[in-house]
Formats: structure tokens, C-alpha cells, sequence
């Protein structure tokens, strides 16, 4: 004879929930004072659980020591795990390779490989890695050659991809060629560089996957609250903020409306985005909390931590 059960019935579980992909871009300290400056950054923005944030470097690996010394901060201080930027421009195969080895050693397992900015008058043809396909490849090189070391592992490595034309291709068909050859490569996902339509990003991700394309595609963000930095950005990038919002900022009344302006502009954009699939955000700083925390408060992230169909890998 069964039991007769005086228990309410249990309810359905409730799906799996999973926040989007969510980083923040860093710029190594200038000095030991800013150092400090940084070091409150990183506190704040670990409190919001990243899956990862980047550390970024300068052309020719200039910057080295310091971006050791944020590293090497954020592997033994806190809980976060780094992404290090490494520029192949002007730095032969054996500097990289020894770079890479010296992350591995820190204990790094997270490498964004980027070919970074052609100083002027710069040669390409004199560089023995000068593209960021073949530092893909070089990166793999030197994990396969430590794979006993890593236990098994794999290195995750990411590159770079472009809404809009990057400011030295001839075609945003040519981008995506350069896109599927990082892939083929060994790049596992890609973070792109700053946009302002929501179209575009869109537009990237259903060529890419149209081309065969299959790498997570992270949209990149710059909280939109400085018109002097959106210019900069302009000025390197070729990507212009819209002038609406230009004109907002600049005709402001205070820094805290100006703030208000910024915050509600990138969350709008980010919500776009994430509403059309996006596995994610990424926020580039400037070593600036505040503004990141702004928008990802308002954004709420848990609106898309249940399971969509949106396909933007």
C-alpha cells in the first residue's frame, strides 16, 4: 500500500539562470600614485563578480612593468581574473615569446592578442609577427610547448573585432576575412571596439555568422559621460559619438547632469544589444569606476540571465 503524501506539491525547478558575459577594460598605472587610484578601481568593480578584466598595453610592450605589476595585483590581491592585453607591433617573435611564457608563469590563462596602433612611419614588413593572426598562432606555439605546466589546460585568447570598418581596412568584408583567419587561428572569442548604433553590431554579428564564423562576439562599451574623451575615441578609432549626444553633453549644466546623460545614453545601447543577443558587455573604464557602476546598476543585468534564443556566440 503507497503512502498517501500530506506534502504540498513541490514546485517545477526553476530554469537555470546565467548572467550575460560581463569585463571591464584597465589601464596599468602611471605611477605609484595612481597605482593607489587603481587599486580602489579594482576593489569597486570586483564587487559586481566580473568573469574577467582586461589589462591593456602599450605598442612595442613599453608599459611591461606595469602591466606586470597590475597583473600580478589582481592574481594575488583579489578574486578577479585578468585578461592581458599583448601587442605584437614592433616586438620579435622571442620578446613575445618570452612575454607569453612570463604570463603563463603568473599564472595567467587569459591573453587578448591585438596587433596594436601603427606609430608613424612604422614598417609592418619589418616585423616578424606583424599581424594579430600569427600571434594567435604564436600564443598556442607556446601552450602547446607548456601544456604539461598547465596541467591539461587552455589558455583562452581573444581578439579583436570591428562594427565599423577598422580605420586602416579598405572593406568591412575584408574585416571579417581577417576575423575568420583569427579564428581558424585559435582565438576563442572576440571583444569589439566602440560603437555608438546598435545596427552595427548587429549588422557584424549576422555576417559573421552568414561567413561560418562561430567565436562569442562581446560588444565593447564606453560609458558616454566625457565629450572630450568620445572625441579622442573619434580621432583613433574613426567612429564618431552621435551629435545629439555631443550636443548634450557639451551644453549640460553640471557634471552630474552631464553624468545622467552618458549613463542613460550606453545603457540604452547596451540594452539593445543584449535584448539582440549579445553574450555580454564589456566596459571600457578609463580606470573610472563610477561611470562602469552607473551604467551597470541601471542596466540590471538578471533582465537577461534566463536562457534566450539570441545567437550572438
Amino acid at each position: 500500500m503507497s503512502a498517501i503524501s500530506t506534502l504540498p506539491d513541490r514546485a517545477p525547478a526553476a530554469p537555470a539562470r546565467r548572467r550575460p558575459a560581463l569585463s571591464y577594460e584597465l589601464f596599468p598605472a602611471r605611477s605609484d600614485v595612481s597605482f593607489e587610484r587603481l587599486r580602489t578601481t579594482i576593489a569597486a568593480l570586483e564587487q559586481t563578480a566580473p568573469d574577467y578584466v582586461s589589462v591593456t598595453s602599450k605598442t612595442g610592450q613599453g608599459n611591461l612593468g606595469r602591466v606586470l605589476e597590475v597583473t600580478e595585483h589582481l592574481l594575488v590581491a583579489t578574486s578577479l581574473r585578468p585578461l592581458v592585453h599583448l601587442t605584437s607591433i614592433g616586438s620579435t617573435r622571442a620578446q613575445l615569446t618570452a612575454i607569453v611564457e612570463r604570463l603563463l608563469d603568473l599564472g595567467v590563462r587569459g591573453i587578448l592578442a591585438l596587433r596594436g596602433d601603427q606609430p608613424e612611419g612604422h614598417d609592418l614588413d619589418q616585423d616578424e609577427v606583424p599581424f594579430a593572426r600569427p600571434l594567435v598562432e604564436l600564443v598556442r606555439a607556446v601552450e602547446k610547448e607548456r601544456s604539461a605546466s598547465l596541467a591539461g589546460g587552455r589558455l583562452s585568447v581573444g581578439v579583436a573585432a570591428y562594427p565599423h570598418c577598422h580605420p586602416e581596412s579598405p572593406s568591412a568584408q575584408h574585416d571579417l576575412e581577417v576575423l575568420m583567419a583569427k579564428e581558424r587561428a585559435g582565438a576563442d572569442f572576440a571583444i569589439t571596439q566602440v560603437f555608438f548604433d546598435p545596427c552595427a553590431y548587429e549588422r557584424l554579428v549576422g555576417r559573421a555568422r552568414a561567413a561560418g564564423i562561430t567565436i562569442p562576439i562581446v560588444p565593447g562599451f564606453v560609458p558616454a559621460t566625457d565629450p572630450r574623451r568620445l572625441a579622442r575615441l573619434a580621432a583613433l578609432s574613426g567612429v564618431e559619438a552621435p551629435r545629439p549626444l555631443l550636443h548634450a553633453l557639451e551644453t549640460a549644466a553640471d557634471d552630474a547632469e552631464r553624468r545622467r546623460i552618458g549613463v542613460a545614453h550606453t545603457v540604452e545601447l547596451a540594452a539593445r544589444v543584449l535584448d539582440s543577443g549579445a553574450p555580454g558587455l564589456h566596459l571600457f573604464t578609463f580606470n573610472r569606476h563610477a561611470d562602469a557602476l552607473d551604467v551597470l546598476e541601471t542596466l540590471d543585468l538578471d533582465r537577461w540571465s534566463t536562457t534566450t534564443t539570441g545567437d550572438s556566440r
